[in-house]
């Protein structure tokens, strides 16, 4: 494949290949969570937090047959584990079951998250990086090559819940759709009349970073909601339910296929870089309030501390 891949037009049939094959795959893994949600659940690990089942590894080894079939040489960057040269110049980013807790309880808010992402042309990284991801890509003690994920873009991303049967996708450059029809972020500027969802990951430390956060949300915003899915939330904000999403210590197969959709239904998808494989913190947003929670946060309010002037 050429570096000018993104200069191609977007409806270029490996465009139209890639996403469609992952729908194929949301769609085949929703069918086996909603043909396994009443049965009893095998636990592969289950710390205070999390729970990791035995479904979360079938579903993610169906999704990679899937892929595998369409695209032979793309790697494949899961939760469960990865398949080929992930830094290759494509990779799929998957998470089978994102809201596992949810699944395991009985709960029918979970879904499946799939982003295809392509590696950036040399020198041309700094170009697609978000405020977030360059401000920590400038930081000379977090230099780029501390996060590799920002040698890579996502070109499409598909999210399903098999519950509601509800599938969001995006392609770079394309509008963001919901069961193919167009979606947009909300329009609501102030906080007093936002819904945030909020998550909390599963560390003690991403649990102090965001409960001072939830305490100075709480009298300031309509709604907090905590859905335990952060895929879901993020295409909620997508197409307007919420009007943002904010975590810390969530991985990179939790929000790559999320964000595209956000960015595409013109919304912003800012994210930063830490410490540890794959993690972000982020604020997902319909583009008018990032600049209002942040302030509310301990990192934002740090960040203004060490900012000259």
């Amino acid at each position: 494949m050429r570096a000018d891949f993104f200069e191609q037009p977007l409806n270029s049939t490996i465009h139209r290949r890639a996403l469609t094959t992952a729908i194929t795959a949301a769609r085949a893994a929703g069918a086996l969570m909603r043909s396994n949600f009443h049965s009893v659940k095998k636990i592969n690990e289950a710390t205070q937090h999390d729970i990791k089942l035995e479904l979360d590894v079938r579903c993610q080894k169906l999704i990679e047959r899937t892929l595998h079939k369409s695209f032979p040489s793309w790697a494949i960057l899961g939760e469960e584990g990865t398949l080929g040269d992930i830094d290759s110049e494509f990779r799929w980013v998957v998470d089978p079951i994102d809201g596992t807790v949810n699944f395991s309880y009985g709960i029918p808010h979970c879904c499946v998250s799939i982003a295809l992402q392509q590696r950036l042309p040399a020198g041309s990284e700094s170009s697609s990086l978000s405020p977030g991801e360059r401000a920590s890509s400038s930081n000379p003690i977090f230099p780029v090559r501390t996060f590799p994920d920002l040698n890579f873009k996502t070109i499409v991303g598909v999210v399903y819940d098999p519950f509601c049967d509800e599938l969001w996708s995006a392609s770079v450059g394309q509008k963001a759709r919901l069961n193919g029809c167009p979606i947009r972020v909300s329009k609501r500027k102030k906080l007093e009349e936002a819904i945030v969802s909020m998550g909390f990951a599963k560390y003690a430390v991403t649990m102090q970073v965001m409960l001072p956060l939830l305490n100075n949300l709480v009298p300031r915003v309509r709604k907090i909601r905590l859905m335990g899915a952060a895929a879901l939330s993020m295409v909620y904000v997508a197409c307007g339910r919420f009007d943002a999403y904010t975590e810390s210590g969530v991985r990179l197969w939790d929000i790559a296929a999320g964000g595209l959709i956000i960015e595409c239904a013109g919304g912003e998808f800012f994210r930063e870089p830490l410490e540890g494989d794959h993690t972000y913190r982020i604020i997902a947003n319909n583009g008018l309030l990032r600049q209002k929670i942040e302030k509310l946060s301990s990192w934002g309010r740090a960040r203004q501390t060490l900012t000259p002037g």
